[in-house]
């Protein structure tokens, strides 16, 4: 009965959770042998953190034949166009940078100096510049590589865990005294990550 009960409940949170405006309705994940909550989160476009706090987990432990609840995340649209700026600012970059440049995005969107959407961070301008060279010389429109969108998965089941980097740049082309007034997170390849 307690089970029953419980399943009724997980369906009705994610009938009642909604879309918040960014992607489709919650669903309910059977967990399997061998999974864990960064797995779960990799494959579905969900970050550990967002499933923990759907399900009020106090702690990373779960086990076959559980059921969690697997809240929205990013859409497919939205998906497509972040692997595409990591493709285009990435490319040649190490993987871990391919994971880092998507964070930044990420981290982005939970900040509230930041626009509210994907796109709206990618295409946004500062000084009357887009944020990102791959708008501005069209590289964004450019498909993603497989590597590019194994990247932004990685970065969204990892969303919120990381230190928190809201700026990358080229240490060794960049010509913006502001950026380098921020402080440093962490240099992959040819990126420095900043907050």
């Amino acid at each position: 009965m307690f089970k029953r009960l419980a399943w009724i409940l997980a369906i009705a949170f994610a009938l009642a959770a909604g879309s918040g405006g960014n992607a489709d309705a919650a669903a309910i994940y059977t967990v399997k042998k061998g999974d864990t909550l960064y797995t779960i989160g990799k494959a579905h476009g969900v970050s550990v953190l967002s499933i923990k706090k759907a399900n009020r987990m106090p702690s990373d432990t779960i086990y076959p034949g559980q059921r969690l609840v697997l809240p929205p995340s990013l859409t497919a649209e939205e998906m497509d166009l972040l692997a595409r700026l990591v493709h285009a600012e990435a490319k040649g970059e190490p993987y871990a940078g391919k994971v880092a440049v998507a964070t930044v995005v990420l981290n982005r969107l939970d900040h509230p100096d930041f626009p509210k959407t994907v796109k709206g961070i990618i295409y946004a301008k500062t000084g009357g510049h887009y944020a990102f060279t791959p708008v501005a010389n069209g590289t964004i429109n450019e498909p993603a590589d497989e590597s590019s969108k194994r990247a932004v998965k990685e970065a969204i089941a990892f969303r919120g865990m990381g230190q928190g980097s809201l700026y990358f740049y080229n240490p060794k082309t960049s010509t913006s005294k502001w950026i380098f007034s921020r402080t440093a997170t962490i240099t992959i390849g040819n990126h420095r990550f900043a907050k």
